[in-house]
């Protein structure tokens, strides 16, 4: 099989490795490949050589966590799929793969495409923002930061019920945010940002901010328009790759005034009604996840998401390399990228 991996800074490789597929344990599933998706923010970090995030692999590394493919053999005592099923894990850019079925993955229904499909765990991160911060239906939230991941958070906010405010730096990527749904769209330096949002909130202010940028301006922005009390669900890298910061992010008046709550997007939201079944799948935080993708595929076969509105390039796997560098020299134009693994 093929895989991605980087060597160093900017030292992307398709290499070839062995894969037996002929002699499957019984709790063993072999897939091959047929798209991968690029999670531009957190792969070009790696990419580039940004800080590493503590407990992911040094170098020599994979890369990517959106993969589709179809199953194409399974061990005796495999019950959770079959073959000819398509599933989306959250393994590497790669061509083929042995996992087992206990692992994280969800099986695709078969009238959603294989473009959308391929963003279900992204979107159950997107999913997630709203969840480990207790949105209520009725709140009004910005996102902050339209990214792929933003996006999301964007086109399921009004799922969820929230008033949705997309806020941006690029007049691109705010068209995106209607297409996907938001209600209104904002630049992040507007002049009249703070009297745009108290309009929008009819003056109650912002109750959620979905912040999914890396850079410190964009917390700067996400703790300026939270209103006192409110809430910021943090699922960026913070300060990753950027230059260091010309302001205290725990100020007074951003922080302890304000009284707001920052919330990190990583680990399982709280849950009043814990499930004591004995089952290992009910009782790991894996499961919730894989259950949330499972029902952002639902919303994908009711007609209610699609991801693939948001794909702007289409790759060969074996232009890999090309494509990280666009993400590398941050253009504006690139978002859903999609990498072909059929040869």
């Amino acid at each position: 099989m093929k895989i991605a991996i980087l060597h160093g800074p900017r030292d992307l490789r398709i290499e070839d490795q062995p894969l037996d597929t002929s002699h499957l344990q019984p709790d063993e599933i072999w897939v091959e490949t047929r798209i991968s998706a690029l999670k531009i923010g957190t792969d070009r970090g790696n990419y580039e050589g940004a800080e590493r995030v503590p407990g992911a692999p040094d170098y020599p590394r994979w890369v990517g966590d959106s993969n589709l493919g179809i199953v194409r053999g399974v061990g005796s005592a495999v019950t959770r799929v079959q073959v000819g099923d398509r599933i989306v894990t959250r393994l590497p850019h790669q061509s083929a793969y042995i996992t087992t079925q206990d692992a994280s993955m969800v099986k695709v229904p078969p009238n959603v495409a294989d473009e959308d499909a391929v963003y279900a765990h992204l979107y159950a991160l997107s999913a997630h923002c709203y969840n480990k911060a207790h949105f209520k239906p009725g709140e009004t939230v910005a996102v902050v930061g339209l990214g792929t991941l933003g996006l999301g958070a964007v086109a399921i906010g009004p799922l969820f019920g929230a008033r949705v405010v997309a806020i941006g730096n690029d007049a691109f990527r705010l068209d995106l945010a209607k297409r996907m749904g938001a209600h209104a769209t904002l630049l992040y330096n507007d002049p009249d940002l703070h009297a745009k949002l108290a309009d929008f909130s009819d003056g109650a202010g912002i109750d959620l901010v979905v912040l999914t940028a890396n850079p410190w301006p964009a917390y700067r922005t996400a703790v300026e328009i939270v209103r006192p009390n409110g809430r910021v669900s943090i699922v960026s890298l913070l300060g990753r790759g950027e230059a260091d910061l010309d302001f205290n992010p725990l100020s007074m008046q951003y922080f302890y005034i304000k009284g707001i709550s920052l919330i990190a997007v990583s680990g399982p939201a709280g849950y009043l009604y814990p499930n004591n079944s004995h089952d290992p799948r009910f009782t790991l935080d894996q499961y919730a996840a894989d259950r949330t993708a499972a029902h952002i595929l639902s919303l994908m076969a009711d007609g209610r998401l699609e991801p693939k509105r948001l794909i702007t390039h289409r790759f060969h796997y074996s232009e890999m390399a090309k494509a990280y560098e666009m993400a590398y020299a941050r253009e504006k134009s690139m978002l859903g990228v999609i990498f072909n693994w059929q040869d």
